[in-house]
């Protein structure tokens, strides 16, 4: 059996088991094709240049025992390889928090000078958050973009933050890079010049019908109350007061717009391009978020 035939049966029995995807992978074949890679101690990107690599049983029994669990146990890939990458940068990452996969990693990539996100920014942006930080992910790769920056990155949780240290570690930006627990914006210095926050934000209604595998992840992260809004409205109210006169908030609200538009009905904001399209992310400047507080 040759490799791509063993990650072609391995997408086969992940189909049919009926697993969800959205934690790094959208189909049973990527997914597959990540494990079955990944059990046999090779790189993500070998398939194209290995694909005709015939496979031995030891090497076979291993990937299927691996996707096995995946079937068996639900859990997301991420947390049984320990790694997941977000703009092909890599990242520990373990239970203790939800795997990264925020599209705020999409505006900060595209890097200085070159994005969308650029337009809102200037030459004196210096000082950024990263409010929910979770693994740190978008901590790295803002502070990876955007060389000259140095970065707080905030969490209630200590759990999340042990990880976070983890990969600022990994990547080498201790001296950039600063954690800090806090509860929101409450433990928090400032003011920044740039906030970006990838906040719980799941609807009660959508977090009783979550597949199993976003069962496997802190639900301290994912919901957000009935509307989903219930922390994303203290993000707002208290956001201005850590912010510099020309800093803007970047905020990440998934599948969740038709609730943010109608709990913040008079809050002028922008609403940025991804790859999921222009609904899942938006932009608010400090002057907007002073003038909707004194509606």
């Amino acid at each position: 059996m040759t490799l791509i035939e063993l990650i072609t049966a391995e997408a086969a029995r992940l189909k049919q088991a009926g697993v969800s995807f959205g934690h790094g992978t959208a189909n049973a074949f990527d997914e597959a094709a990540w494990l079955v890679l990944w059990s046999l101690g090779m790189e993500l990107d070998a398939l194209e240049a290995h694909a005709k690599k015939v496979v031995s049983d030891e090497e076979r029994t291993k990937a299927e025992a691996l996707v096995s669990r995946r079937i068996e146990t639900r859990q997301p890939a991420a947390y049984l390889t320990k790694e997941a990458w977000l703009q092909n940068v890599p990242f520990y990452v373990d239970e203790r928090t939800i795997v990264p996969r925020s599209f705020v990693a999409e505006l900060l990539a595209d890097g200085e000078g070159t994005g969308q996100l650029d337009a809102w920014l200037s030459d004196t942006t210096r000082k950024v958050l990263d409010l929910c930080t979770g693994n740190g992910s978008l901590a790295v790769i803002a502070a990876l973009a955007y060389p000259e920056v140095i970065v707080d990155a905030a969490d209630i949780s200590d759990d999340a933050l042990a990880v976070a240290r983890i990969n600022v570690d990994r990547h080498k930006l201790g001296k950039r890079i600063t954690l800090i627990k806090s509860d929101l914006l409450n433990d928090v210095a400032g003011p920044y010049d740039l906030i970006v926050c990838n906040p719980p934000y799941v609807n009660a209604q959508s977090m009783s019908a979550l597949p199993d595998e976003y069962r496997h992840e802190p639900s301290l992260a994912l919901a957000g109350g009935d509307d989903g809004m219930d922390l994303v409205r203290r993000i707002l109210r208290d956001a201005p007061a850590k912010m510099t006169k020309d800093a803007v908030l970047v905020l990440e609200i998934g599948n969740e717009r038709a609730h943010f538009e109608h709990a913040f009905r008079r809050l002028e904001v922008a609403w940025m391009e991804t790859s999921a399209g222009d609904d899942q992310v938006l932009l608010v400047t400090r002057e907007a978020l002073a003038r909707w507080s004194r509606q």
